[in-house]
């Protein structure tokens, strides 16, 4: 139930228990930022400049595709061989190696009497096999320095190509892909503060040294000048468990959102998710502990996925002097009393304290109803 093909509520990066969705239909969304499993909805078009991709040749190898990469990895080993063997017959037929001659000739090249024979050669040279059957003599000064040319040209094309290989298998997108995500967000009271909500985790024992957790609001705004910003990106400072950007990740973490004056968050309420083209970029970086490289996980929450009045369930529990943690439990959400004004509004009405005061127990009627209370939300 971590990898199920085919299906976007399993994919392992973003792993996560379903949530029921709300029976009523909101207006149509724009479309995503960036895509649950991190990839970044943006086409690039109308790039004049082409020429500025050659400018850093081994990254644009890097990123083409494997096909791609294979077949320039076989034609440059081809090109080059075809290439020295071509030099090889010419300094052959130009000294008249090819012609059969006495014993007291001395070729450039023994035993190259055509183009197959000097093509061998060439590859010989270059992959320093060394049959033994031909051999570079002093008597041609030229091909002394096309000898040396071609181990030069070969070590080149190696050193390239095989770290082209190395960097394509060591890409950090690859061990992203056991670094999860919940499916849903959540909005909720924590420590008597409106709080926006999510939860990561790490799969692997192996550890991410260094992680940082960043977030970003990405909507629609527009200036005071009337300009419209379609893309406008506002960062959230967030509250973590451990006090500062850096994480530990060792077990499933929630990270945590206050939802201040200063949030971007501040001014909007249960309602306002069903109309507000909001997504929240959730972004974790961190060094791989096992191989050195800068890795980094993405995922957005759209307003749909935003939920209202939940928590996560725990997740860890203490077993036979162990921690053990229960990912079945990762994405579960559970009913928790939350107003469903804004941050701002609650604070203009006295804070949360004074929200229980007046309200009491019929502070469950504002939550948002989607299941009986107390139930605890999972995926099939």
């Amino acid at each position: 139930m971590l990898s199920r093909k085919g299906r976007e509520d399993y994919i392992l990066t973003h792993l996560a228990e379903d949530v029921q969705q709300p029976k009523f239909k909101a207006t149509q969304r724009k479309a995503r930022f960036v895509a649950k499993n991190g990839a970044c909805n943006v086409a690039h078009t109308n790039i004049r400049e082409q020429g500025r991709f050659l400018q850093d040749v081994f990254t644009t190898l890097v990123d083409l595709k494997w096909l791609h990469t294979l077949i320039i990895f076989t034609m440059s080993y081809l090109c080059s061989w075809l290439l020295f063997g071509m030099i090889w017959w010419l300094i052959a037929f130009a000294h008249g190696d090819l012609d059969q001659k006495g014993d007291e000739f001395v070729p450039c090249v023994t035993d190259i009497h055509s183009f197959s024979s000097a093509f061998l050669f060439s590859i010989e040279v270059q992959v320093t096999i060394g049959f033994g059957g031909r051999m570079v003599t002093e008597e041609c000064v030229s091909a002394i320095m096309v000898l040396i040319v071609q181990n030069i040209v070969g070590l080149v094309i190696n050193a390239i190509m095989l770290g082209c290989i190395f960097m394509k298998t060591a890409q950090s997108h690859r061990r992203a892909e056991t670094l999860i995500f919940s499916k849903h967000a959540v909005i909720s009271v924590r420590n008597s503060k409106l709080c926006f909500m999510v939860r990561i985790g790490d799969l692997r024992k192996s550890m991410i040294i260094s992680a940082t957790v960043r977030m970003q609001v990405v909507r629609r705004t527009s200036t005071l000048e009337g300009e419209v910003v379609p893309l406008d990106q506002i960062d959230i400072q967030m509250d973590n468990p451990v006090g500062t950007n850096g994480i530990f990740l060792v077990s499933p973490l929630i990270i945590c959102h206050v939802i201040e004056k200063e949030s971007p968050l501040y001014g909007v309420s249960a309602s306002d998710l069903l109309y507000d083209d909001m997504e929240v970029i959730v972004v974790l970086e961190g060094v791989v502990e096992t191989t050195g490289i800068t890795t980094q996980a993405r995922t957005s929450y759209v307003s749909d996925e935003i939920l209202w009045g939940q928590r996560f369930v725990p997740t860890v529990s203490e077993e036979e002097g162990m921690y053990a943690v229960d990912y079945s439990k990762f994405g579960k959400t559970v009913r928790v009393l939350t107003p469903c004004c804004s941050a701002k509004t609650l604070d203009e009405t006295g804070g949360i304290v004074q929200f229980k005061m007046h309200h009491g127990a019929p502070v469950r009627q504002i939550v948002r109803r989607r299941k009986p209370p107390g139930t605890v939300r999972q995926s099939s």
